[in-house]
């Protein structure tokens, strides 16, 4: 039998500030406030089929505190600088998607922002602060990210990112964008 010691202090210490926003690994107190999110209808619509029950983004908080204990990286809880208040979620992972060939070299990148923290700028600042950190952390490594062809939103938002269309696939049984952003990629576009 083989014993592995896991330390947690690199999942503590990756947290990053923008102008308005702190970007932390999340904590069980966290809670609450992503399952607001993920249960709200209005939000999840151009996403997922149906909002998350408790049980399922409790799992689903288990994942991204295993992705950060085990790969160093993971989503984000994206708060309200000053006010600290929940704004949603954002981050980098692997779930094994084997959607092409190349997909699952890259990092994945994914976001949900609360409906009253949505067309603030929220998701474009935190999704570049992330993006900056990956690029120090991993000497530039392309990005992917998956998005339904009418989740015009989060379109604009890749297009921002300078993510570009990279290829079509069935996903669950609906058709999704697969885009990717290259290491050498320029910033943000206008």
């Amino acid at each position: 039998m083989t014993s592995v010691l896991c330390s947690n202090t690199f999942y503590r210490s990756v947290s990053l500030e923008t102008d308005r926003l702190t970007l932390t690994p999340p904590t069980l107190d966290d809670f609450e406030a992503m399952y607001s999110m993920w249960s709200d209808r209005d939000v999840v619509a151009q996403v997922i089929d149906a909002p998350l029950t408790e049980e399922e983004v409790w799992a689903r908080l288990h994942r991204i505190v295993g992705h950060w204990a085990l790969l160093g990286f993971g989503h984000w809880i994206v708060r309200e600088r000053h006010s600290r208040k929940f704004a949603g979620e954002l981050g980098l992972f692997r779930f094994k998607r084997t959607l092409t060939p190349d997909f699952d070299q890259a990092h994945e990148i994914g976001w949900m922002f609360a409906k009253e923290s949505q067309g603030l700028g929220y998701a474009t600042e935190a999704a570049t602060a992330a993006l900056k950190w990956l690029e120090t952390e991993s000497q530039g490594k392309a990005t992917v990210c998956i998005i339904a062809p009418d989740n015009l939103a989060s379109l604009a938002l890749a297009k921002k990112l300078s993510y570009e269309i990279a290829d079509e696939v069935i996903y669950r049984g609906k058709a999704m964008l697969v885009l990717r952003r290259d290491a050498d990629s320029p910033g943000l576009t206008r």
